[in-house]
């Protein structure tokens, strides 16, 4: 037995089993029938804090370089955004192999699952690959058109370079993580990340200032801590998945690129890719416009984003969740129990986000502090919190709603409501107020007002009921999947 298969088994009979009193696993609840608040709450408590140990990456990275120059602050204020649009870029295909993985489940055709699921990993890590190499040779370019400072531009750059070049790793455990969740283990992948958190928590502070025998890197030695943790991450993913004993199976024999299996995933996914990259493009152009500004404004508008990213937390997680049960019940042909999980969910991350809303407009300034001693970055970034705040509990609404249209397949749908919140109303706002009296308070506002139009669309369309005719896993699956799947006693 290998050193990593001995990592996972110890992973599996020592830490797994001490979470299973507080997170239930998908053995212990059924997303297809009887309650609906106790299994999406199950499902979705792992992913808030996986989602949680996730942003903790850009958190930690944003503590230290904000410990080590402001310069370094504002670089990453760019290199964040810039991260969020290359893993969007082919974030798609796993939303896609989520989805059909969910679907199959849900319709109890569990070798269909473990089809879909190896042609995503391998197709998804080829496409990383790709990605990161032209993210590599253009960043510097991407950076300048963002705006980036003579003074930003080089470090940024620098951030960047290392990421791209561990584009598959970090691409290739957000894989693992959104196949795991279409089987409904959601469980697993959070200890995973918890582990790696860990790792890039000890290793930040000893790259970048160069603490022990260790080189002074800066914002490089950010860099190459996570790309390291997410490398280890992934291996851990991949060798769980490759075992089978908990949540979908992946087979190697499996994962031999099928050219009529990738059409079908890329039609479900582009669209999610695009969503995704609409989030991205939408934050990386705010920043041409906040570019214009002061760079103190800049590093706060930087801390402001990582910390709306802790804030909406539950509602992306439940929007997971929601994805999840919605994928499961059309697959087993029960729509308006999916339609009822997304109302149920829509009402509680509303409520929910609107009581962070005011934690968040009362405890502005020493929020803003934890990063910075900076007065005029505190100063704008409680400005910030303060605009936005009032406005989070309608993102709720919008993130539920768009992740019950993936779950069906309407990727599309989901797409097009954030290309028209974010490119045709957040933008135009925040560019036209920028350059009146408000000033940057102008863009702080266009965050509010897209928020709640974003609610509202979303909404109004899902009550539409065009989602209930959507169906992705007709067609070539699986083709060849007798001859490819092993005999069942080996598992």
């Amino acid at each position: 037995m290998s050193l990593l298969d001995r990592l996972v088994s110890w992973f599996q009979r020592r830490v797994y089993g001490r979470f299973t009193g507080l997170f239930k696993g998908r053995d212990e609840f059924d997303l297809t029938s009887g309650d609906i608040a106790r299994p999406l709450f199950y499902l979705s408590l792992p992913i808030i804090v996986t989602n949680l140990l996730q942003t903790a990456y850009n958190l930690i990275d944003t503590f230290w370089l904000g410990q080590y120059s402001t310069e370094a602050l504002a670089a990453i204020s760019f290199a964040f955004p810039m991260v969020f649009l290359l893993i969007s870029v082919g974030m798609g295909l796993s939303v896609a192999g989520s989805v059909l993985v969910a679907q199959h489940i849900g319709a109890d055709e569990e070798a269909e699952a473990e089809y879909a699921a190896s042609q995503t990993v391998a197709l998804s890590l080829l496409g990383a690959v790709i990605l990161g190499l032209v993210g590599y040779v253009f960043v510097e370019e991407l950076l300048g058109l963002l705006g980036a400072s003579q003074d930003v531009l080089p470090l940024a750059t620098e951030y960047m370079q290392v990421i791209s070049l561990g584009m598959a790793f970090m691409f290739g455990f957000f894989v693992f993580i959104a196949l795991m969740r279409g089987y409904g283990d959601t469980i697993t992948p959070m200890l995973v990340m918890f582990g790696s958190v860990l790792l890039n928590v000890v290793l930040d502070p000893f790259l970048i200032f160069g603490w022990g025998p260790f080189p002074e890197l800066g914002i490089q030695g950010a860099a190459i801590a996570t790309v390291f943790s997410r490398a280890l991450a992934l291996a851990v993913g991949l060798a769980i998945m490759f075992r089978g004993a908990r949540g979908v199976r992946i087979r190697l024999r499996q994962m031999r690129p099928d050219l009529s299996f990738a059409k079908k995933l890329v039609g479900i996914g582009f669209p999610a890719s695009i969503e995704g990259m609409g989030r991205a493009l939408s934050i990386n152009l705010l920043l041409v416009i906040v570019g214009f500004f002061p760079t103190y404004v800049v590093a706060a508008y930087g801390i402001g984003t990582r910390v709306f990213s802790v804030i909406f937390l539950p509602a992306i997680a439940v929007a997971r969740g929601v994805e999840t049960m919605t994928g499961q019940n059309v697959g087993a042909g029960k729509p308006e129990r999916a339609k009822a999980a997304a109302d149920f969910a829509a009402r509680t991350t509303f409520i929910v986000l609107g009581a962070l809303g005011v934690v968040a407009w009362v405890g502005a300034e020493p929020i803003i502090a934890a990063f910075t001693d900076d007065a005029q970055v505190i100063e704008v970034g409680v400005t910030f919190l303060r605009y936005v705040a009032p406005s989070f509990g309608f993102i709720g609404v919008m993130r539920a709603y768009n992740g019950s249209f993936r779950g069906t397949g309407k990727t599309l749908t989901a797409a097009g409501i954030v290309l028209v919140i974010y490119g045709l109303v957040r933008l135009p706002i925040a560019a036209t107020l920028s350059q009146s009296a408000l000033g940057y308070r102008g863009i702080w506002l266009a965050f509010a007002a897209s928020n709640v139009l974003g609610a509202g669309l979303a909404y109004g369309w899902y009550r539409r009921g065009t989602w209930r005719r959507v169906d992705v896993t007709g067609g070539p699956a699986a083709p060849g999947l007798g001859d490819d799947v092993e005999p069942s006693t080996d598992d």
